[in-house]
């Protein structure tokens, strides 16, 4: 008796069972190219280039993932070029993105494809669209994780046979035109969301250097005397006239170290990361645990604090939105005087501001914590307390339309994935 099976979700025109086959049925030809010598930039129009194995991730194919051949000889050694209706698949990979793939839409006769990736295209029967799907499906990406070999946790490698065995049912071509018909219309949207998502992004990223580059000038006469020369972009009053200018502080005439370990050890430990700040270590499941002996001596932070976490030199003082505890080896800083806090978040990880403070700590190995004494010589401008409030509400309404498509972003690209276990069985 023939089995047969009914996806979930599927076009009520299309009645007909699919057929129980495998890779190797669809796929006409799978071919993997040469790696060559290439140095790690991005080639222009006119140089040829060789693909990353990042040069495909979720479906999608990206050709500037790659990497431009200079030698001659490296070049003529090169002949896969990535062609249209194509599907690039990495045969090898880190254990989570081995089997990943992109569909080509394009010619691209000066890029090639390295010996980690393969180029698959379909027969007559088939579309090579739809099989461009059905790979990423979450059954197929389940068969090729459980094929992939490899001793290494850090990189996998599925055969040519092992791939070409995976089964699959087949719809007949014009049912599998249909489907990668409308999931295209899903990904649109998921391209035009992540467009929307990255310009917001660049946005907020040169409206912050306007915001933030304000700089020191040394008077020629008095070379003990400094002047700051305001930022590019400044905000006016509710009542359309200037703000005064800013003024120079120095981190110890803003901020102020605080020690209190006047606690029960009965408040959150909080984790000082780069990406989200101070946090109680529940919420990101930071598993390092710590005895009641040491928490006794560990230092209370209130809502609005900072914390001196310097690892690097990419901004190493988190703001705390939380009220907890921190290890004794952090320095605490608390404002002396009235600021908007959210403006300091940004400012204190801003290029100007670690500049003034590489200054400062020059020959000081990297990864050692500052001292507060080191952070109260660094200069910081200070603007009105009204000009931080204006500056802090339009980065936050600016990053909120950031939160709000990153969201729709995340939701359509769970409702494709949705798709895909349905249509595709």
């Amino acid at each position: 008796m023939t089995k047969t099976v009914t996806p979930n979700l599927r076009f009520p025109e299309f009645e007909s069972p699919l057929k129980q086959s495998t890779l190797g049925d669809v796929i006409q030809t799978l071919e993997s190219g040469v790696s060559v010598n290439a140095e790690d930039s991005t080639p222009a129009e006119d140089q040829k280039g060789i693909l990353k194995t990042s040069a495909v991730i979720r479906g999608n194919f990206l050709p500037v993932e790659s990497k431009v051949i200079v030698d001659v000889d490296e070049a003529d050694r090169a002949s896969l070029n990535p062609k249209q209706d194509t599907v690039i698949i990495s045969r090898m990979n880190t254990p989570a993105l081995v089997g990943e793939s992109g569909y080509v839409d394009q010619d691209y006769p000066l890029l090639f494809v390295p010996d980690r990736l393969w180029m698959a295209s379909t027969n007559d029967d088939n579309s090579t669209k739809w099989l461009s799907l059905l790979i990423i499906s979450p059954r197929a990406r389940y068969q090729i994780s459980s094929k992939a070999t490899g001793t290494s946790n850090s990189m996998k490698n599925i055969s040519k046979p092992s791939f070409l065995s995976i089964d699959a049912w087949v719809p007949e071509l014009p049912e599998q035109q249909k489907i990668a018909a409308f999931l295209s219309k899903v990904d649109e949207k998921i391209v035009l969301l992540t467009e929307k998502k990255d310009k917001l992004t660049e946005y907020k990223k040169g409206v912050m250097q306007q915001l933030f580059n304000g700089r020191w000038e040394t008077s020629k006469s008095d070379p003990t005397r400094t002047t700051f020369i305001p930022p590019t972009l400044r905000f006016k009053a509710d009542d359309g006239s200037e703000f005064p200018a800013w003024e120079e502080k120095q981190g110890g005439e803003l901020f102020e170290t605080i020690s209190n370990k006047n606690h029960n050890s009965d408040l959150p430990v909080l984790a000082i990361t780069q990406n989200q700040g101070a946090i109680p270590r529940d919420l990101i499941n930071y598993k390092i645990s710590v005895e009641q002996k040491s928490v006794s001596s560990y230092k209370v932070v209130e809502k609005g604090d900072f914390i001196i976490s310097l690892r690097s030199f990419q901004g190493g003082i988190e703001y705390s939105r939380y009220t907890g505890i921190c290890s004794p080896a952090y320095v605490v800083l608390r404002p002396r005087l009235e600021v908007e806090d959210d403006f300091y978040k940004h400012y204190l990880k801003t290029y100007p501001f670690i500049i003034e403070m590489q200054k400062r700590l020059e020959g000081i190995r990297d990864g050692k914590i500052i001292s507060y004494k080191y952070f109260s010589e660094i200069k910081i401008p200070c603007p009105p307390v009204a000009e931080q409030v204006k500056i802090n509400n339009f980065l936050k309404a600016t990053e909120l339309k950031i939160s709000i498509i990153s969201n729709e972003l995340d939701s359509a690209r769970q409702w494709k994935k949705g798709l895909l276990q349905q249509m595709f069985v």
